[in-house]
């Protein structure tokens, strides 16, 4: 039987603010604060561990996350069940868990044996909300309640639904919300089931394991359809063989990861901080009902090139996960982020010998990697990565590796920072990478975003028809000028290698060192000028 969903989530258009379900601005937030109030003085009465202030701020932070319908339409008085919808929803944000639920009898009895009995359901049953399904017919069947939590997926709730008809349900409340940082409670009073609790229990774990896991299915499908080509090089006989098990050494067991604080957020994915056999990892997970086939061929190149280098100014690669239940990519935990965040977010600014170590560290690492024939292809301040006066390269998910021509026509990489054979779709190589790398320098002296003034496509439209460049500022060091200017030229046969550019830079260090100069760089340049 179908139902319809109330809450945020529901197909019905909200009612008016001065109904019984609205729920937005002043009195949305007295509801929240009532019903938070209310819940939390049951606690502390009645000795579910209330006192303790970091569970009074995870139920403040609870009722906030929901919609206030939520507020409204739960009942208080059973503190268990909101508790209960708490610990379901902290579950499902942790990555390994996915989709998960709870069941339980929901006995509602009837007006007339109503008077001193306190209702088994997590929902108010006086003054029932119009746009929640609710049937009458219910007073003499055996009623449970069906609780999942879950990531906020596209169709979650018709899957949900569909499920529970398979099992023979019938549903006779549904009420379903959208947390506001993107997860979901669903909750289904519904009758249809005569035998033990566990048993239930039991198919509707089978079902959920089969929602979960048929987005695993797409990815295998997908992969199938993936193009076949030969990655690795077929061994030949004149070399020492090295024992090797079943199994990749680079395959990590997702049990052993441990999810502590998420970073950010994407449509196809999440960034975490987490921990690997105690140590300190960075956790990029893909979502596998969103993955496209693109987006697979992406994620395998990404390890396949990251578990090939070893360098101590590229962010090393500690292993991934390709088997369900979770697509991940695990690397060292970089504590001091992005450059990109450090001069635009924490508004952060570096010294002119600061200027030289940080793009010494990023033409080295990139060196290494021209020189094992790995183009990056987004070349940014976004994919330098700090700690420990180190930067490295970091994000290996549009690089390449190169074939014997050496050439590439992809469009690839990121507007402000990308070389304008790339923007052409002209066929280009590694010294993309060099012409990449002159916009970041030019960043690190100016501590300002390239073209700021311009959207990124008319950027890169001026960069090609206009030969736009970032202005170079008068008082910039003339080494430093002169390799900015060869590093963007736009013939890419004119531009240095990074062999080349780690040279140059040590050569500006010594004289720098010689003449004494401390100063900070007066980061008087400016974008969104012609070169002149």
């Amino acid at each position: 039987m179908a139902a319809e969903s109330c809450g945020s989530r529901g197909a019905s258009p909200p009612p008016p603010p001065s109904s019984a379900g609205g729920g937005g601005g002043a009195a949305g937030r007295r509801r929240k604060a009532d019903a938070y109030a209310e819940v939390l003085r049951r606690i502390r009465a009645g000795g579910y561990g209330g006192g303790r202030q970091e569970l009074e701020d995870e139920l403040w932070a609870h009722f906030q996350g929901l919609p206030a319908r939520y507020s409204l339409d739960v009942n208080v008085e059973r503190v268990e069940d909101v508790l209960l919808h708490k610990k379901l929803l902290e579950q499902a944000r942790e990555p390994m868990n996915g989709l998960v639920f709870d069941v339980h009898p929901s006995q509602v009895v009837t007006p007339e044996e109503s008077t001193g009995f306190e209702s088994s359901t997590s929902f108010k049953q006086e003054e029932q909300d119009p746009q929640c399904s609710a049937f009458a017919s219910r007073d003499q069947r055996p009623l449970h309640e069906i609780i999942f939590a879950c990531d906020d997926k596209p169709k979650l709730l018709s899957q949900l639904t569909l499920l529970l008809g398979e099992l023979g349900l019938n549903i006779q409340e549904a009420h379903a919300y959208s947390t506001s940082d993107g997860y979901s409670l669903d909750i289904f009073v519904v009758d249809g089931w005569e035998y033990e609790v566990d048993s239930l229990r039991s198919a509707l774990k089978k079902g959920v394991d089969k929602i979960k896991y048929r987005a695993w299915l797409l990815v295998q499908s997908m992969a199938a359809r993936m193009d076949h080509q030969p990655l690795e090089v077929s061994p030949s006989s004149d070399f020492v063989q090295i024992p090797a098990d079943a199994a990749d050494v680079w395959e990590i067991d997702p049990r052993l990861l441990k999810f502590e604080q998420k970073l950010a957020s994407g449509s196809f994915g999440d960034l975490y901080h987490g921990t690997y056999c105690s140590q300190d990892v960075a956790i990029k997970v893909l979502k596998p009902e969103r993955v496209s086939v693109d987006m697979l061929r992406e994620f395998a190149q990404e390890v396949y090139i990251m578990k090939k280098v070893r360098h101590k100014n590229v962010v090393q690669f500690i292993g991934a996960c390709t088997r369900p239940p979770i697509l991940c990519i695990v690397t060292e935990f970089m504590h001091g982020g992005s450059i990109f965040d450090f001069l635009y977010n924490r508004r952060g600014n570096f010294q002119l010998p600061d200027v030289i170590r940080i793009a010494s560290d990023v033409s080295k690492g990139m060196n290494y990697l021209h020189q094992i024939n790995i183009v990056h292809r987004d070349l940014k301040t976004a994919n330098l990565l700090m700690d420990d006066q180190v930067v490295k390269v970091a994000d290996f998910g549009v690089a390449r590796v190169k074939d014997q021509s050496g050439v590439m026509t992809a469009e690839t990489g990121t507007y402000r920072w990308m070389a304008p054979e790339v923007i052409e779709h002209l066929p280009y190589d590694h010294r993309a990478d060099v012409f990449s790398f002159g916009i970041v320098l030019w960043e690190l002296l100016t501590g300002k975003l390239p073209y700021e003034d311009m959207a990124p496509l008319q950027a890169a439209v001026a960069v090609v028809q206009k030969d736009l460049r970032p202005t170079i500022a008068a008082d910039t060091h003339p080494m430093l000028a002169d390799l900015l200017q060869r590093c963007w030229q736009k013939d890419p046969a004119l531009r240095p290698t990074f062999a080349e550019i780690v040279d140059i830079l040590n050569s500006i260090k010594e004289v720098l060192r010689s003449s004494g100069h401390h100063k900070r760089h007066s980061g008087r340049s400016h974008s969104g000028r012609k070169r002149g």
